[in-house]
């Protein structure tokens, strides 16, 4: 009984230990909030979820959840992909960065972006304490999400060389049915609006419309989409695809014939459910 006891404690201690996450503000001092729809009050942050597998790697994700720029699924786009990369040994962060609402008194770009690389020059900065590589840092986005995470992949602030100013650059890139294009009839029309604002131009619409700034820098990019989302049509994955194709760059692209859009990680779907580890075995190919 004793034996069991202390074999329980151990069990409930590890797994309290493996939920445990370290909060970190974005921009120390200054007056933000993230606010949209829910008017949140916090300011912009990011947790930090360090995996206790004992294949640990040096490898890091920096997660940005989905919510059209105007909310953010923090646990099905978020936290649950956390513990999900944390049970393959690698360490992850959910950034809650700013977003805008209906009113447009929110934020909008490049506030987003902004958080963003703030959060993964952060993590690269502190990588050394946390036992990270900091060449190996990548970003995953869904959704509006995906739109961020595949703006850090092709917006990129080279910083000047040194350890206190990285580069913004991702060393890979998991989009998942992403915001792409935000000037053709695929594009999803309330994400351009609530980061653009109302009355965004042509001209700002095609400048973060991310298939088009794709550039030799972009890292490799794992790409996941479902032919049936009548949300975020999968045309956004396949023009980020072929940009990234005719860079050479490395590329995976998973198309399932249904899903819908914002179902994560899919734990209920057999076949939707494939991705998470395909993406690990992708992350592998790739030395990370």
């Amino acid at each position: 009984m004793k034996q069991f006891f202390i074999a329980s404690l151990f069990l409930f201690t590890s797994s309290m230990i493996s939920m445990a996450q370290e909060r970190i503000e974005l921009h120390p001092g200054a007056k933000m909030k993230i606010g949209g729809a829910q008017a949140i009050q916090d300011a912009p942050y990011f947790e930090y979820f360090r995996s206790q597998s004992k294949d640990r790697k040096t490898a890091a994700v920096l997660i940005c959840p989905g919510g059209a720029y105007t909310n953010l699924a923090v646990n099905h786009e978020g936290k649950d992909v956390a513990l999900f990369f944390n049970e393959h040994g690698y360490d992850a962060f959910v950034l809650h960065y700013r977003l805008n609402d209906g009113q447009q008194s929110g934020s909008t770009y490049p506030a987003q972006w902004d958080d963003a690389t703030t959060a993964l020059r952060y993590i690269k900065q502190h990588a050394a304490s946390w036992q990270i590589d900091p060449s190996k840092v990548g970003i995953l986005g869904f959704s509006a999400g995906g739109h961020l995470a595949s703006s850090v992949a092709t917006i990129i602030d080279n910083g000047d060389g040194s350890a206190d100013k990285p580069s913004t650059r991702p060393a890979f890139a998991v989009l998942v049915y992403p915001v792409i294009s935000l000037n053709t009839n695929f594009k999803h029309a309330y994400s351009a609006e609530m980061l653009l604002g109302k009355d965004y131009s042509k001209q700002m619409a095609d400048s973060l419309s991310t298939n088009l700034r794709i550039s030799d820098q972009t890292p490799p990019t794992f790409l996941v989409h479902s032919t049936d989302d009548k949300t975020v049509p999968v045309e956004n994955s396949w023009f980020f695809y072929q940009g990234l194709k005719q860079h050479g760059i490395s590329a995976s692209l998973h198309i399932f014939d249904h899903g819908g859009h914002g179902y994560g990680m899919a734990p209920k779907d057999k076949v939707l459910n494939a991705w998470p580890k395909l993406c690990i075995d992708w992350l592998e190919e790739q030395g990370l």
